[in-house]
């Protein structure tokens, strides 16, 4: 930040966490400038308001909310356009925002107006109160036992010590945070284009290879994919130019001497999870594996929940998972598949099931397989109109497979983690620039509203 200007004189706030502030703005507590409001409404037709860490005060239209609907909304609090919105529970996560919207709240969240509707910009006063610095001041002054249970009541928000700097001025560093905002947020947005064009990429890459074959400009792609995400590689060729027809519509021509078979006639074993709820324990020896630890070709087993040794006798008992074994995600974000980890013992959890291949089967080209296009294709019309997406075990165990030679199994296999380990690395490196960037943002508008740099009037 040291290319912007500072202001000509500072203060002490008086206010450890907020430091200096420029001489000309004043510093008071919330209770000089808003009152707390007990609106309710007397119909509950008002539009319904969600108020998150994330994006503030949004309409719950636009949020994707499965939790139940009340029969009626009547006695809700009533948020104006202007109003401070706060979920009082999660207020230590600075759920909480200025509302844009005239809408109802839960009769438990804290809404605040300002005494005088004039003295702060809206906008302004939605940056200033979500804050990271805030938000750890929330905390502080929160009452509860436990973090789950910390509750920002409105004595404690009321006596916290707010900046105001004149309203011109703040008017002139809205203006100057939403251009400087809006190009990060460009920037942001072409970085997860890249990431998008990455994945999009990674499965053609991966798809072509389990089904056809490593094309002879394919290693050439994978080294240049840092480089060069978005190019059109249209000119892939297979090193087998010999095809014929699959039979199957949607696996379309394989090469000769590869075949089609099911996965109940590759697999010795196709293993179910139980249809209950482990009991977690979080002392527990052993990972209880669910779909939020894998993702395809990775099973993050140090950050799943835990059993005890009679919980995952329980759920073993039917087959003990070994390395070798696929994992397979069939509910939620389904199809997902990644191994079972070498020398780490664990089971599933719910909405898992375990794979055993054949031994005429290479595991790890099974596993990368099952994460493809043409497999999840075959499940698509199972998880249509679900609630809870999932995959009908009958469907699984019947999905269409390509099977090469096992030779070209392991050859396949040992390209498509390179292909998977390049992509990795080079999406790794996107996102690092888009926290950067996230960072920069933050700092940004930290600064401008705090008055550690100066906003010209010129920038208005």
């Amino acid at each position: 930040m040291t290319a912007f200007p500072k202001y000509p004189a500072y203060k002490d706030s008086g206010v450890e966490w907020l430091g200096n502030v420029p001489e000309h703005w004043e510093v008071e507590k919330g209770l000089r400038y808003f009152y707390e409001t007990e609106s309710r409404s007397t119909t509950g037709d008002e539009e319904l308001l969600s108020v998150s860490h994330l994006t503030g005060v949004t309409p719950r239209s636009e949020k994707n909310i499965t939790m139940f609907m009340a029969e009626s909304y009547e006695g809700s609090k009533l948020c104006e356009v202007g109003d401070i919105a706060i979920n009082t529970m999660w207020a230590w996560m600075a759920a909480l925002g200025v509302s844009r919207y005239r809408g109802l709240v839960s009769p438990s969240y804290g809404t605040y107006r300002q005494k005088k509707p004039e003295r702060f910009n809206p906008t302004f006063l939605d940056h200033l109160i979500r804050m990271d610095v805030y938000r750890s001041h929330y905390t502080v002054n929160s009452t509860g036992i436990t973090t789950s249970r910390l509750r920002l009541y409105p004595h404690s928000f009321l006596r916290l010590k707010f900046v105001c700097p004149p309203r011109a001025e703040q008017d002139r560093i809205v203006a100057f945070l939403d251009e400087k905002t809006a190009q990060i947020d460009a920037l942001i947005a072409k970085k997860q284009r890249q990431i998008e064009l990455l994945d999009e990429q990674r499965g053609i890459l991966i798809n072509r290879a389990v089904t056809r074959g490593i094309g002879n400009g394919e290693l050439r792609i994978v080294n240049e994919v840092a480089a060069e995400a978005a190019s059109d590689h249209s000119t892939f060729t297979i090193q087998n130019s010999q095809f014929k027809d699959s039979g199957i519509p949607w696996i379309g021509p394989i090469p000769k001497g590869w075949s089609v078979s099911r996965l109940k006639h590759e697999c010795s074993h196709i293993v179910d999870c139980p249809h209950a709820t482990p009991v977690y324990e979080p002392d527990g020896e052993f990972p209880a594996i669910r779909t939020s630890d894998v993702s395809p070709g990775e099973t993050h087993h140090e950050q799943a929940k835990r059993v005890n040794a009679r919980e995952f006798a329980r759920w073993t008992e039917r087959l003990m998972p070994c390395a070798g074994d696929i994992l397979y995600s069939r509910e939620g974000d389904w199809g997902i598949s990644a191994p079972v980890p070498e020398d780490v013992t664990l089971c599933i959890s719910q909405r898992m099931m375990i794979f055993r291949p054949k031994k005429r089967i290479h595991s790890p080209f099974l596993m990368w397989q099952l994460n493809c296009e043409h497999v999840l294709r075959q499940g698509f019309f199972d998880v249509l109109g679900s609630t809870v997406p999932h995959v009908n075990i009958g469907t699984i165990a019947n999905y269409h497979l390509v099977i090469p030679p096992r030779a070209d199994q392991e050859a396949i296999a040992a390209h498509v983690d390179l292909v998977h380990s390049k992509f990795k690395e080079a999406k790794r490196q996107i996102e690092s620039q888009i926290q950067t960037l996230q960072s920069l943002r933050s700092t940004l508008i930290a600064h401008a509203v705090t008055g550690k740099i100066a906003i010209p009037a010129a920038t208005a």
